[in-house]
């Protein structure tokens, strides 16, 4: 009765176009009026969650992905690509993948690499005679890549509502993340050959090395902060404090994108967006409360174990599912709404809280060049003009690749446990 009732509000307030927000807030309000449980203590559970250190990091990893998207990082990082890349076909296709996953491993926003690169690389692929729907293409799948890789903001919510480990979470992404790319990389050289995409020239090495040497500082700021969280000198939130601070330096010394006049505007931006996902996380966590008292948790795993659904079946089934969400929600809602259902039923049938965090996170980047709802699609459709069906048919190859490394990931569990099993044990 209850999941009826959440489903029928869930979606109408979703349909009529109220905020995410709200939806949760009234959808929780409604919930807990209707089932009879005290709103008491309610806020101060609100309150005690959100009063987390480790929270704390997200906003300060957003303003770090600002800084490096209006900084001029995201330049140095598509130059140091393209020197390296010239002279094979399709070179701007391949210097869209490698600098995507660079500047994902700085700003841990999907939407932020795929605006970043997207502003940067799209007019020069046009230019160059690509075709748009393969240049949207390559730029929004590869800016999915920014959701698994090291520091990901999708990680660091998943560890705080799975009261999991975020250096450990870090660590797992590192290899899935690596695979995409890799498979990105492997089609994109394919495709080039098949269509006869244009060939960049070939730089000489001294330019090579000038262009390497002028993008280290972008560079630096995800190993400083790597090196700081397993280096033991610095937590999750200091590191990410760090990177904001690494990040405006490196912009305004080095690559001087925005005048030191502008910074404050540039923060305001970043809190505007911070303040977005808090709001998001807040009323999230009320309704997270109301499930958790409800028993529906509970209820969810003694079904699956009435069923004696195995392992593999289940994976399969909560895959299908989230990719059934991620057709209307986006990236934080799917997280806060459905791991608090989810969370309580991975142990006792075996999966492992930081296996799942990946393959839930990867099944957030499919739903990020999704349709109908995916923001990577609606952010390229904006910065190019292009009908959003043009961006949809430049996104299909790349979307049936990551539902292939799903399957991998899914299935294949040591590619994502082997680096936190290697650098903390089992």
């Amino acid at each position: 009765m209850w999941t009826a009732l959440f489903l029928l509000l869930f979606f109408g307030l979703l349909a009529a176009g109220m905020p995410i927000f709200l939806v949760l807030g009234a959808c929780a309000a409604v919930l807990y009026m209707v089932s009879g449980q005290p709103l008491i203590g309610v806020a101060q559970v609100i309150i005690d969650h959100l009063n987390s250190s480790t929270l704390m990091s997200l906003p300060l990893f957003v303003m770090a992905a600002a800084f490096m998207r209006q900084g001029g990082v995201a330049k140095a990082l598509v130059d140091v690509s393209a020197a390296w890349l010239g002279g094979i076909r399709g070179s701007l296709g391949l210097v869209t993948v490698v600098a995507c996953t660079l500047f994902a491993a700085i700003c841990g926003s999907s939407v932020a690499t795929a605006l970043a690169m997207g502003t940067i690389l799209l007019p020069a692929m046009i230019e160059k005679g690509y075709p748009r729907s393969f240049a949207l293409g390559v730029i929004g799948a590869s800016g999915t890549i920014g959701i698994v890789i090291p520091p990901s903001l999708a990680l660091i919510l998943y560890g705080i509502v799975a009261e999991q480990s975020v250096p450990r979470l870090f660590l797992a992404g590192i290899l899935p993340g690596l695979l995409q790319a890799g498979a990105f990389f492997a089609w994109v050289w394919y495709d080039a050959r098949r269509r006869n995409f244009p060939v960049e020239p070939a730089l000489p090495f001294t330019e090579r090395v000038d262009a390497t040497v002028r993008a280290l500082p972008a560079l630096a700021v995800p190993v400083i902060v790597l090196v700081g969280i397993y280096g033991g000198i610095v937590t999750v939130t200091e590191a990410a404090a760090l990177a904001a601070v690494v990040s405006l330096v490196v912009s305004l010394v080095f690559y001087r994108g925005f005048h030191i006049t502008q910074t404050l505007s540039v923060i305001a931006d970043a809190l505007r967006s911070a303040g977005t996902i808090m709001l998001i996380v807040a009323t999230a966590l009320a309704f997270g409360h109301w499930m958790t008292e409800s028993g529906v948790p509970a209820k969810l795993v003694q079904w699956t174990l009435d069923h004696h659904m195995s392992t593999w079946m289940f994976l399969l089934s909560i895959n299908i599912l989230l990719l059934i969400l991620g057709c209307f929600l986006e990236v934080v809602a799917a997280l806060l709404l459905t791991i608090p259902i989810l969370a309580p039923a991975l142990q006792p049938l075996g999966v492992d809280p930081v296996h799942f965090s990946i393959i839930f996170t990867h099944n957030l980047e499919i739903a990020l060049v999704h349709p109908p709802v995916g923001l990577n699609l609606y952010v390229l459709s904006t910065i190019s003009d292009a009908p959003i069906g043009e961006v949809i048919r430049g996104i299909l190859p790349f979307l049936i690749l990551l539902v292939i490394v799903l399957g991998i990931i899914t299935y294949f569990p040591p590619l994502t446990m082997w680096l936190p099993q290697w650098v903390y044990g089992s």
